[in-house]
């Protein structure tokens, strides 16, 4: 049976942010279980938000992929506030939180590039896909 892909699971700013989700589920099982529908839930959903939300917008107009990578942008932001928060209530160690705002700051970097290039790239007629 032939797998099946999508053209959006070639991005590398998507895979980064499936990592990324990997990381964040990590390390809120060690969050108190107090936290468990409060700050893990919230930072699990912020930062499954941003690989839906490029997930969401590839294959549709540059403009609208730009729309849904700005929702990605601000579920990003919503991750660095879901760390620092972890850290200030002492959830996680300096050194995790400054290693989880490292790949967030490579995330927005990634998505800020994939901005420009479809901004730049806006006159292109995009070729159909099954996405």
């Amino acid at each position: 049976m032939k797998d099946i892909k999508f053209s959006f699971e070639d991005l590398n700013v998507y895979q980064k942010a499936l990592d990324f989700i990997d990381n964040t589920y990590k390390t809120t099982e060690n969050f108190p279980k107090k936290e468990l529908f409060g700050l893990s839930s919230q930072f699990q959903r912020a930062s499954v938000s941003i690989a839906l939300n490029i997930a969401e917008g590839s294959g549709d107009t540059n403009a609208q992929f730009n729309r849904f990578l700005n929702i990605s942008k601000g579920s990003i932001k919503e991750c660095v506030v879901c760390s620092t928060i972890a850290r200030r209530l002492k959830y996680i160690s300096d050194e995790e939180n400054k290693s989880i705002r490292q790949n967030l700051e490579e995330l927005s970097k990634m998505t800020s590039g994939l901005q420009s290039y479809l901004t730049n790239h806006s006159n292109v007629s995009k070729p159909k896909t099954n996405d």
